[in-house]
């Protein structure tokens, strides 16, 4: 009676063992961990003020030319870095505005589209484009604003890592609205 029982344990396990091939499954991404929002005042030795995330930090960069001035916001968990330059206008507005559209416009490459929002605050005398770029550009977000008299700043977010999309969304969402918050809150001095 034993070995009948064995021969039918065998049996039992050599058939549930009869399955289908195993698969390779793909790569897995990390869980992104989202901090609350929370916003800092800075003032800017570059004639303007923001605010910023206070999960991020400031690195200001001499700058050789007395008319721009150049500092990044580093987003250190999210390795993402928004590289912000101020001018001054000398009447070169067009020229300022053009370069900022082909800077943005460079990525078209690699984008599957690139959404513009034109600003307009004339409460704080802010204007400008935000431009959205879609596909695994090394660039998600670019922005320029200015008084169209004095002050113009260009904002661009990069990330080092290479670009991917599909795992980087949550993040450029998330430092979007960052950056829509920095737009909104910012003045001229």
């Amino acid at each position: 009676m034993r070995p009948v029982r064995n021969i039918a344990f065998m049996a039992v396990l050599l058939l549930a063992a009869c399955g289908q091939p195993p698969v390779p499954r793909p790569a897995g991404y990390f869980r992104i961990y989202l901090p609350a929002k929370s916003y800092v005042r800075f003032e800017s030795p570059c004639y303007y003020s923001i605010e910023y995330p206070e999960y991020a930090r400031i690195n200001l960069h001499p700058s050789i030319a007395t008319d721009t001035c150049w500092m990044d916001i580093e987003f250190p968990s999210f390795k993402a870095k928004l590289h912000l330059t101020y001018f001054d206008l000398h009447g070169n507005l067009a020229s300022l505005t053009e370069s900022s559209r082909e800077l943005a416009y460079k990525h078209t490459i690699r984008a599957e589209a690139i959404d513009e929002k034109i600003w307009a605050d004339d409460s704080a005398n802010v204007y400008g484009i935000l431009y959205d770029l879609k596909g695994n550009t090394a660039s998600a977000v670019q922005f320029f604003m200015t008084d169209s008299v004095n002050h113009y700043l260009r904002g661009s977010l990069y990330f080092m890592a290479q670009p991917n999309e599909d795992s980087l969304m949550p993040v450029i969402t998330f430092l979007r609205d960052d950056i829509i918050h920095l737009i909104e809150t910012l003045n001229w001095r």
